[in-house]
């Protein structure tokens, strides 16, 4: 798809968009209840090509979103339950001695098993409670879209998505995420515990004999063009320069930053902080039915874009600040016609 789309074209193709993912987000919630802005965001990250990370307690049903979602669209899915003992060739596979029929020799041949990692859509369960080397294997995969392994490097499918789940990290047997790892992830998305009326509807759907049928509505050369159409979306000159100060208002030492930043926050977010905000502000725009973004879809999405990427300071910790706190002091400090 061109770039230079016109407005005809664009309006036409966004209807389509529109009614399509509506689809997809009413047959994930015949079996989520609630959670409708976590829905949104792991859409959202579908569609932009980036990885995301639920955050919330056991039995919030995060697993449950994910494999939803999976069944949702026609593309490969995979499971991979992250514990303690998991190594790194449990993910992205090992070079194994097999006997090859027709071998007059009978000698083993050296050949390269894939894992789980070759699927379009990954669920990395619990990622945080498997030990760093192994939380690294992913590194690659999500950044490059390759894994090397066995002397050779190869190509993981296209599309290729890591949903990631983790508890937080004051529950016991976890381990935090590396900065690095944590920086590829498009979202940080927290889940929050249900209230009243959604625990009713989730007892009424999860105690009795009817089963929620979820059938594909989406494949991947949908979801290919989809993710053309969002890079196409026009963002005006003063979206991207307001996204850009609120990035740079994240570091303690930017004029705009806020004294709670400047206190408590020892880095801020990086450019991929920035490039989540702007994709997250166009696919936001395409959800609610509209031909741009504004800066209030900028400031609907920064929380999720940059809580996972600032990191607080020694007294930041011993105080206990929230980062989203923080966030929210920078979208005060920056005005938004400027």
């Amino acid at each position: 798809m061109s770039t230079a789309i016109t407005t005809a074209q664009t309006h036409q193709e966004l209807q389509s968009m529109q009614h399509d993912l509506a689809t997809l987000t009413a047959e994930i919630q015949r079996v989520i209840v609630g959670q409708d802005k976590v829905i949104r965001s792991v859409v959202s990250c579908l569609l932009a090509g980036g990885h995301g990370l639920l955050e919330g307690v056991p039995g919030l049903g995060k697993t449950l979103l994910i494999r939803t979602l999976a069944r949702a669209v026609h593309l490969d899915f995979a499971r991979i339950q992250f514990t303690p003992d998991l190594m790194p060739a449990d993910i992205v596979g090992t070079s194994m001695l097999l006997q090859t029929e027709g071998d007059a020799g009978g000698r083993p041949v050296l050949q390269y098993q894939p894992g789980p990692i070759f699927a379009n859509i990954v669920l990395a369960d619990e990622i945080n409670r498997a030990t760093p080397k192994t939380q690294s294997a992913l590194l690659e995969a999500m950044a490059e879209g390759t894994v090397t392994a066995g002397g050779q490097t190869r190509k993981l499918p296209n599309p290729f998505l890591v949903l990631a789940t983790q508890n937080p990290l004051e529950m016991e047997g976890t381990y935090p995420l590396p900065e690095a790892q944590l920086d590829r992830f498009l979202y940080k998305m927290h889940v929050e515990f249900p209230a009243e009326d959604e625990l009713i509807s989730i007892l009424n759907r999860t105690t009795g004999v009817d089963v929620a049928d979820i059938k594909p509505v989406l494949d991947a050369e949908r979801v290919a063009e989809m993710r053309d159409l969002v890079r196409a979306i026009p963002v005006t000159d003063s979206i991207t320069r307001y996204v850009v100060q609120v990035l740079r208002a994240t570091h303690a030492d930017d004029s705009r930053a806020p004294e709670m930043i400047k206190r408590y926050v020892r880095f801020g977010g990086s450019p991929r902080g920035a490039q989540a905000m702007l994709l997250g502000a166009r696919i936001r725009c395409i959800l609610d039915g509209r031909m741009t973004p504004s800066i209030d879809d900028v400031r609907a999405v920064a929380s999720e874009a940059l809580r996972h990427r600032l990191i607080l300071n020694f007294e930041g910790e011993a105080e206990g600040i929230s980062i989203d706190a923080c966030i929210a002091k920078v979208l005060t400090a920056v005005p938004a016609d400027k």
